[in-house]
């Protein structure tokens, strides 16, 4: 991994399993303390994901949706139930998911599968989803786990169906976060992952008025 912290493999996974179970079940906490930016969040990917849903030719089917690093269902409950007939999510923090079945509400019911595992150990099934959600994750991968992440999200799709990637990009280089245990990438070095995973960029945006002492973010559609 380009400027990887040197730290053994599992070191850097056993830190940000530790740090996220520290961090409270709330949307302040998944958000790192920006909890205010949720809505201009959810916005921005609902514009984004409208692009692609219908039920005419080459358009992505609304049925089901993959939640990954899902936490307690913030994306499920504001993003992905309004829009698909059915989600999964899949968190490596069981006291999340846990919270996820209350902070879901009625419209839980329609949540599938809860799946407690790390990206880098999860073996989505083959063909079952429509849109498969990655947002403020991929930091938490090396980048050999990320692209074989990416081919077994590939795998997973349904036919028509997107893999979304929405995360922090960096000015330049990999910056590593000794806190929470992950990096974040520029977006040059994720185009490559992207590539090598054997996938297509379809579409790019930066996601707009979020505060200017964050990172950039960037959402991709993939296939």
């Amino acid at each position: 991994m380009e400027d990887f912290p040197t730290e053994n493999e599992g070191a850097f996974y056993s830190k940000a399993e530790h740090y996220w179970k520290e961090v409270p079940p709330t949307v302040d906490g998944m958000l790192g303390g920006y909890g205010s930016i949720s809505s201009i969040d959810i916005n921005g990917s609902k514009k984004f994901l409208q692009k692609f849903l219908g039920e005419g030719k080459g358009k992505t089917r609304p049925g089901c949706a993959l939640d990954c690093g899902a936490g307690i269902g913030r994306i499920t409950k504001r993003l992905l139930l309004p829009l698909f007939r059915t989600v999964d999510l899949v968190d490596v923090t069981h006291e999340f998911l846990d919270k996820a079945r209350s902070y879901l509400g009625e419209e839980g019911k329609r949540v599938e599968n809860y799946f407690c595992c790390g990206l880098q150990d999860f073996q989505p099934q083959p063909e079952r989803y429509d849109v498969i959600w990655i947002q403020w994750v991929i930091g938490h991968l090396t980048d050999d786990h990320l692209v074989e992440f990416l081919r077994r999200c590939r795998g997973a799709l349904r036919p028509d169906g997107l893999i979304v990637v929405k995360d922090n990009v960096a000015y330049e280089g990999v910056v590593p976060d000794e806190v929470d245990s992950s990096v974040c990438r520029d977006l040059q070095i994720l185009h490559r992952l992207v590539a090598r995973a054997g996938l297509v960029i379809v579409h790019e945006e930066q996601q707009q008025n979020f505060p200017e002492e964050i990172y950039q973010v960037h959402t991709l559609a993939l296939r």
